[in-house]
């Protein structure tokens, strides 16, 4: 996964300036059908029961992972073809701090449930 600029700022500016930086209390994952960038981007699905799902991560060395089992509401309708996954500091709106693609795209039509197990999700800084 890729850090956005905004979050490349807020680390720089807190290691290296010395102003203070809050992590959020809660993060949430999104599903995209477009690619984000570091700008945010994308798109994010949006209707037929889709919501961000809040999250909650692990870190052991230079990788952080999801230490449970992300799983979104069943789909009411065609949400399309997901490609992509980012990691917010709020349910709606806010800022998209990390995105990347899946290893595998795939098509979520109404009735299925989109999962991503327990430690499948990671963000690694090298």
């Amino acid at each position: 996964m890729s850090f956005t600029n905004h979050l490349e700022t807020e680390i720089l500016d807190h290691v290296f300036a010395g102003n203070a930086y809050t992590a959020p209390s809660t993060l949430y994952l999104g599903l995209y059908t477009a690619t984000p960038d570091d700008t945010g981007g994308g798109t994010e699905l949006s209707g037929s029961g889709y919501v961000r799902q809040a999250m909650a991560m692990t870190v052991s060395g230079n990788t952080a992972s999801n230490s449970a089992a992300e799983e979104f509401a069943t789909a009411t309708g065609s949400w399309g073809t997901i490609t992509h996954v980012g990691v917010f500091d709020a349910s709606s709106g806010g800022n998209l701090l990390a995105y990347g693609a899946l290893t595998a795209s795939k098509a979520i039509a109404t009735g299925d449930v989109f999962r991503i197990p327990a430690g499948d999700l990671d963000i690694t800084l090298n």
